[in-house]
């Protein structure tokens, strides 16, 4: 089987586009195996085989990864030099989160991604264990884009309690403790639209997030991952791998970061 975005019909030369920037694939001359020289203008940047396993990874030859995009296999080949210090200083990172007694985990579950609000919060501790997984009435309708996705009805939604119920109890969860999130700036955006309503008051609502200490997750997976996007000049968010159960993302994020330590 071939790799999933092999060229249909390979050449000796082809160039692809990859975030923007050109890169030019060269088979050696001494080969008809799906095997490429990537160059940069005439930077010499790696060589990328295709098919050598089950047929469905690019293997970076001189970074000894492999791949499942091809796209991804030049990102990988166009980290900055800095990358190595950059890998092991997330790894200083999330050996440090994880070792905190008092993290917590939060995942939030919402009716859309624009304007949104909370139909399911789940919270654990830094092994997983449950501290809170309510599914909330948002007083709003729930998006069948998002039912879709989380399998939380409007209807379902409907016979739940409010935010406004959980309030005390959520903040005996999280104020004073270290809040691991994956995409911080959406979990404490849709919080704080749910604090406003419930204080109808921004700095209340600031305020009590303000009694939690925030860490993201996301931006410090994407440098460990290192695929550098190079019409950005950064590394590339990447997908944990969501079950859009919160719970189980809290969890899943536990077991990234124990890969990433």
């Amino acid at each position: 089987m071939p790799s999933p975005d092999l060229p249909l019909h390979p050449s000796h030369l082809f160039t692809r586009t990859v975030d923007a920037r050109a890169a030019h694939f060269v088979r050696p001359g001494d080969t008809d195996r799906p095997t490429w020289a990537v160059y940069e203008d005439t930077c010499y940047l790696g060589t990328v085989h295709a098919q050598f396993d089950s047929g469905r990874h690019w293997h970076v030859q001189s970074l000894k990864e492999q791949h499942l995009r091809l796209d991804d296999a030049v990102r990988a080949l166009r980290r900055p030099a800095t990358w190595p210090a950059d890998h092991e200083r997330v790894g200083r990172w999330a050996r440090n989160v994880l070792a905190d007694p008092r993290l917590v985990v939060l995942d939030v579950q919402t009716t859309t991604l624009t304007e949104p609000w909370a139909v399911q919060i789940g919270l654990t501790d830094r092994h997983g264990n449950v501290l809170f997984n309510e599914h909330l009435n948002p007083l709003a309708d729930v998006a069948p884009a998002a039912t879709a996705l989380h399998g939380i009805t409007q209807q379902r939604a409907a016979a739940a309690p409010p935010f406004a119920a959980f309030v005390p109890h959520l903040a005996q969860l999280m104020h004073g403790r270290r809040c691991l999130t994956y995409n911080a700036a959406f979990d404490r955006r849709v919080l704080e639209r749910e604090l406003h309503r419930y204080f109808r008051c921004t700095t209340r609502a600031r305020a009590w997030l303000g009694k939690s200490t925030w860490a993201d997750a996301m931006g410090p997976y994407a440098t460990w991952k290192g695929l550098w996007s190079a019409r950005h000049r950064s590394y590339r968010c990447q997908p944990l791998g969501s079950s859009y159960e919160a719970v189980t993302n809290c969890r899943l994020l536990l077991t990234t970061l124990e890969q990433v330590r």
